[in-house]
């Protein structure tokens, strides 16, 4: 059964069409990627999914339930969680103090409980500590916990990031490139770490240039040109697919396909 559904999804740019029609599905435990070259309309899809976008057409569907057009935050509680491109960590914060951030969402304390420091509110904040070292530990950050995230280096940001979007408790997760600037190591310590995200249920819908990661950890791959899809599968056969090497993955590409096959 899928738990989250992309049917039709469009949107418009003034004259110019950024997404058009696209559709496809995801399992829970699935890593789906979207792929494309620059421009072909992935990030805006990422947008229009997680709600920073309004649709103009076609619907999103999690577990069952219509929330296209629904607010980031409204979907977050609903279980879907998602990382950005662009880092978007507190540098001056501690690494903990960035990864109790998501726990926000769950707090029902009123302004005044927090004024006060009453005792419910004193609660709530060790058990979202405690909740964020478990976190940290589990992205690989549990000794770093104490340190300004600027003093990071940048592999560790983006776990650090993903570990602020899992304070969500998600159950599907959109990474918008997180090996994006990494070096080889940092990269398969991500890749590592998506596989296991996956494996604990978690369906991952992920955007990202590193075709060997993609086709390494990918069950499922849509791709994107111009803003359409032009081919969706397993991934060797969307390595093979003469279409999308035209588009984007070009020989190297299609070589790599086919020795991960």
């Amino acid at each position: 059964m899928s738990l989250l559904q992309i049917e039709g999804l469009g949107i418009d740019f003034g004259g110019l069409r950024a997404v058009h029609d696209v559709g496809f599905s995801l399992k829970p435990g699935e890593v789906v990627s979207v792929i494309g070259p620059n421009g072909a309309g992935k990030t805006t899809l990422f947008n229009m999914i997680s709600g920073a976008y309004q649709p103009g057409r076609g619907r999103v569907v999690l577990d069952g339930e219509e929330v296209t057009r629904m607010p980031p935050h409204l979907l977050a509680r609903r279980g879907l969680s998602r990382t950005f491109q662009n880092l978007q960590i507190f540098q001056n914060m501690t690494v903990l103090e960035n990864a109790m951030v998501g726990h926000h969402l769950y707090e029902r304390g009123s302004v005044l409980a927090d004024l006060l420091a009453l005792p419910a509110t004193r609660r709530r904040s060790r058990q979202a500590a405690d909740n964020s070292r478990r976190l940290l530990d589990r992205v690989g950050l549990g000794r770093a916990a104490e340190q300004e995230a600027g003093a990071l280096s940048y592999g560790a940001l983006k776990r650090l990031e993903i570990a602020r979007a899992l304070a969500l408790n998600p159950r599907v997760l959109l990474l918008d490139e997180p090996a994006a600037g990494c070096n080889a190591v940092e990269t398969e310590e991500i890749d590592h770490l998506i596989a296991a995200v996956a494996a604990e249920g978690v369906a991952i819908l992920l955007v990202e240039h590193d075709m060997k990661m993609v086709m390494r950890i990918s069950n499922h791959i849509v791709v994107l040109d111009h803003g359409e899809k032009i081919a969706e599968g397993e991934p060797a056969a969307v390595a093979r697919n003469a279409r999308v090497i035209e588009a984007y993955l070009g020989t190297q590409a299609g070589e790599a396909g086919h020795a991960d096959s």
